[in-house]
């Protein structure tokens, strides 16, 4: 019998089991052979409770990023997932932390996170854990201010919103105004939060630098549900320029709290949060108008200095099905893209790689849709992120945060009054 006759009648039915077996065995190692392996990042944001909207609109940011580097071929021959983790407080962001950093879910890079009470307890664990940490929103002083080797920013810091606002008073309104900046009554008005109390220390430091005149530093409560007092306290003290710092929806208690008191300053200069969402327009209207931030990027800026923000806003669109809600997702794309660039250059994602590849990134102003550059220190901050001055304007068929300085990205001129 020759050996073609014996494979056709010699083979018992188990033999053929074994040999199944063994061929579907070399089939899946063939195909995990040809699927690259997944690449888990972290992304730690408040998805749930009163920082639920901005937090879930920078998580959309980085996870664009994420999506556009997996359609693009991936991370280091590996397809980058991002694991979400929802961190509404100080306690779900270091147990959030710790479970991406240690836990079976082990990530390489943990992104986050839009609140620096949020950031530092999470990039606190992640360095304890050597995780590296990129901070894409959080302002507060020391998210960065730590001594921390694996944790990164690539938002502005709070010092460059509070020069930004205080320039808004020089060199924009006090001209306007007819007026010498020094005669002018500024007041600060801070959340007593991580973020609010950096911003207000920055900007008494640059009042006092600039020579200007500061009647009053007032600071309230996290997650105050009326601010009537500190309405009426600048209004007798006849402040004329108030930068106000504060949580989301905070924007809204003020404005309704000057109104009741029937008190309008000069100009009202906010510091992100809600000063940039398209929410606050809804829900204030005319009340807005004239109102000024210094603030990420919003999509109302020129694309020489910006280019592709509007391309972003096209591409988010089709991705979620509305426009964005603010610069915050736009500000994330942009900082997780630079990240993951950076990973790419390095050659891997260890911790000493990616520190390596982080300080080594050297991109010019002007070049990325924020219209930032990415130039790290060595603490870990990106020396080229910049707020942009803003203003609510009517702009097409309502209000628009569009920005009017510096002048190589402003696409309006200021108007030196609010409301109508």
């Amino acid at each position: 019998m020759d050996i073609s006759a014996r494979g056709m009648t010699g083979l018992r039915r188990r033999d053929l089991g074994a040999l199944a077996g063994a061929a579907a065995l070399a089939a899946g190692r063939a195909a995990r052979a040809q699927t690259p392996a997944e690449l888990r990042l972290g992304a730690v944001f408040p998805l749930s409770g009163p920082l639920a909207p901005l937090g879930d609109e920078s998580y959309r940011g980085v996870e664009l990023a994420v999506e556009e580097r997996a359609a693009a071929g991936g991370l280091l021959g590996r397809v980058p997932r991002l694991v979400r983790a929802d961190a509404p407080d100080e306690t779900a962001a270091a147990a959030e932390a710790r479970r991406l950093a240690a836990g079976p879910d082990r990530v390489a890079t943990i992104f986050g996170s839009f609140s620096s009470a949020v950031a530092l307890p999470a990039s606190q664990v992640a360095e304890a854990a050597g995780v590296p940490f990129v901070e894409t929103g959080a302002l507060g002083d020391g998210v960065v201010e730590r001594g921390f080797r694996w944790v990164f920013r690539t938002s502005p810091r709070a010092a460059d919103f509070a020069a930004a606002g205080v320039a808004a008073v020089t060199d924009l309104l006090a001209p306007a105004f007819g007026v010498a900046a020094d005669t002018l009554r500024l007041a600060i008005l801070h959340e007593e939060a991580p973020g609010g109390v950096s911003v207000g220390t920055a900007q008494e430091a640059a009042i006092r630098t600039r020579g200007l005149r500061l009647v009053e530093r007032l600071a309230y409560a996290q997650r105050a549900a009326d601010l009537g007092a500190a309405a009426q306290r600048l209004r007798g003290l006849e402040a004329e320029i108030v930068l106000h710092t504060g949580a989301p929806g905070d924007e809204t208690i003020l404005l309704r709290a000057m109104n009741d008191a029937g008190w309008r300053p000069r100009m009202l200069i906010g510091t992100a949060g809600g000063y940039g969402v398209a929410e606050t327009a809804r829900s204030l209207g005319d009340a807005l108008r004239g109102v000024m931030s210094a603030d990420l990027t919003p999509f109302d800026v020129h694309e020489r200095h910006a280019p592709g923000a509007r391309a972003f806003a096209e591409l988010y669109l089709r991705r979620y099905g509305a426009e964005p809600r603010s610069g915050h997702s736009l500000a994330c794309f942009v900082g997780a893209r630079m990240a993951l660039e950076a990973m790419g250059r390095g050659g891997g994602v260890e911790k000493e790689r990616v520190r390596a590849a982080m300080l080594a990134l050297d991109v010019a102003e002007g070049t990325t849709p924020t219209g930032w550059g990415m130039r790290f220190d060595e603490r870990g901050q990106n020396l080229r992120a910049r707020p942009m001055l803003c203003q609510w304007q009517v702009a097409g068929n309502g209000l628009r945060q569009v920005v009017v300085a510096p002048a190589e990205a402003a696409v309006a001129d200021l108007m030196p009054r609010l409301g109508l």
